[in-house]
C-alpha cells in the first residue's frame, strides 16, 4: 500500500504520526482524541484517492492544514495557545474575530471544497452546471463542518476539554467553514 500511495498523502500520514507523538508526550488528550478522527479522515482520503484522483492542491492543502492544526493545539505565543491567538482584532468581545482558530477553519474548508468538488464532479454529467456543482460543494462542505463541530463537542464531553470554546466559538467556526468553502469556488471554476 505504501508504494502505491501518493507522496502528498504519505506526507499527511507522517504529519499525523508526529501529531500523535507530540500529543502523547505533552499529555494533550484533547488533541489525541482529534487524532483518532484524523486517522479516519486520512484512511478515507487514502482509499478514495484511487477512485477520485484528488488534485494536488487538495492533497497538499490537507498536509498544510494538518500542520496548521498541529501547531494550533501544541504551539504557544507567550502563554497563549496558538489556536487562541488573535491574528487581527477585527471584532472584539464576545466574538473575538480574527483568531488563528478561525483562520484554520476557513483554510480547512477551502481545502475541503476541492475534495468535495472532485467527488461530486466524478458523479456528474460532463455538461453539468458549475453553479449547481458549486452549490452542492458548499452545502456538503458546510455539512462536513457540522461533523467537525460535533467532534469538537465530543472532545469537550469525553476528555473534559474546554479548549474549543462555547456557543460563539461553534457559530463562528461554522461561518468560517462556510466562507472557506465559498472562497474556493473561483479556484474550482478555473479547473473547469
Amino acid at each position: 500500500m505504501l508504494k502505491d500511495m501518493k507522496k502528498e498523502i504519505l506526507g499527511s500520514w507522517i504529519l499525523l504520526i508526529m501529531f500523535i507523538i507530540a500529543s502523547i508526550l505533552r499529555k494533550n488528550w484533547e488533541f489525541l482524541f482529534y487524532a483518532a478522527s484524523l486517522i479516519i479522515l486520512l484512511i478515507l482520503v487514502t482509499l478514495s484517492d484511487k477512485k477520485f484522483n484528488y488534485p494536488k492542491i487538495a492533497l497538499y492543502g490537507l498536509s498544510s492544514w494538518l500542520l496548521l492544526h498541529l501547531l494550533g493545539g501544541m504551539a504557544k505565543i507567550g502563554t497563549t495557545r496558538l489556536y487562541d491567538f488573535m491574528l487581527i482584532n477585527l471584532i472584539g468581545e464576545p466574538y473575538q474575530i480574527l483568531k488563528y482558530d478561525q483562520f484554520v477553519h476557513f483554510y480547512c474548508y477551502f481545502v475541503a471544497a476541492f475534495f468535495v468538488y472532485s467527488i461530486i464532479k466524478s458523479f456528474s454529467k460532463k455538461d453539468s452546471s458549475f453553479t449547481v456543482l458549486a452549490f452542492i460543494t458548499v452545502i456538503a462542505s458546510i455539512g462536513i463542518g457540522g461533523i467537525n463541530e460535533i467532534i469538537e463537542f465530543a472532545a469537550v464531553v469525553i476528555v473534559n476539554s474546554n479548549g474549543v470554546g462555547g456557543y460563539y466559538n461553534t457559530a463562528i467556526d461554522l461561518v468560517a467553514n462556510t466562507l472557506g468553502a465559498l472562497a474556493a469556488l473561483p479556484f474550482l471554476k478555473k479547473t473547469e
